[in-house]
């Protein structure tokens, strides 16, 4: 199941945000998408989830242009967690986690068993199938985080899409949520700040500058020094970690 960015172009008034640019999720990939703030990742991120229609240039899944899917379909395929989704509502855990169902429930068709398995295997994923009574404002920010991600699980979809999931998370909850991103057998692509992270749990990198894509393969061959030096403007120091083996970037002043 692929998804792919061709040539599209988005636009804020008269303003380019997305640039041109081609892009391709092979299935099962972890792409992290990386760039300074105002770079176009958000941008990119609901472009490919149909939010946006680009100005030109066409997002397709499988072959076929999202932008002539209905919403339902779409929904049933391609399950999108945002950077700052909240709700003033009274609801709980398990209330906003039955909503993933939504896309594959007519009107007027009842809850089933099946439904509710696949809610219950969506806590359970996130570990969180003992607060599931738990009152949404009750929770921390990165018990939120996994409850929308639980909420997208509940969709059954094929993409997801992720953007800052770790925003304004402790270290802790960061490493939890990506690490169980990664785990995760959909195509995923995340928009993320930190390339240390991002060097960790995602298989592909995508580096954007204004608008523009400028890079894009395995964490080896995109996280170079003159790369960093050049899109975020920092001195740096690239190399494998010797306890984990990744590459691990550190910065210099």
């Amino acid at each position: 199941m692929t998804l792919s960015a061709r040539s599209v172009v988005w636009k804020a008034g008269r303003k380019i945000i997305v640039d041109g640019v081609t892009l391709k999720a092979a299935p099962g990939t972890t792409l992290g998408l990386l760039g300074p703030n105002g770079s176009g990742k958000s941008s990119l991120i609901r472009l490919l989830a149909g939010l946006r229609a680009p100005a030109a240039g066409a997002v397709e899944l499988d072959g076929a242009a999202v932008g002539r899917m209905s919403r339902r379909r779409l929904a049933q395929r391609i399950a999108l967690v945002e950077q700052h989704a909240t709700t003033e509502a009274n609801v709980t855990v398990l209330d906003v986690v039955r909503l993933g169902r939504i896309p594959h429930r007519s009107p007027l068709s009842p809850w089933t068993r099946a439904d509710d398995e696949i809610v219950e295997r969506a806590l359970a994923r996130v570990e969180l199938a003992d607060r599931q009574g738990q009152l949404w404002h009750t929770l921390s920010g990165g018990e939120r985080q996994r409850v929308h991600l639980a909420r997208a699980l509940a969709q059954e979809p094929t993409d997801l899409l992720l953007d800052e999931p770790t925003n304004h998370l402790d270290i802790q909850h960061q490493l939890e949520i990506l690490k169980l991103v990664a785990e995760l057998p959909v195509t995923t692509v995340l928009a993320l700040h930190d390339l240390n992270l991002a060097a960790m749990f995602c298989n592909r990198l995508a580096i954007l500058k204004e608008g523009r894509l400028v890079a894009e393969g395995t964490p080896e061959e995109v996280l170079s020094e003159a790369m960093i030096a050049s899109v975020f403007g920092v001195r740096a120091h690239v190399a494998p970690s010797p306890l984990h083996g990744r590459l691990h970037v550190q910065y210099l002043v």
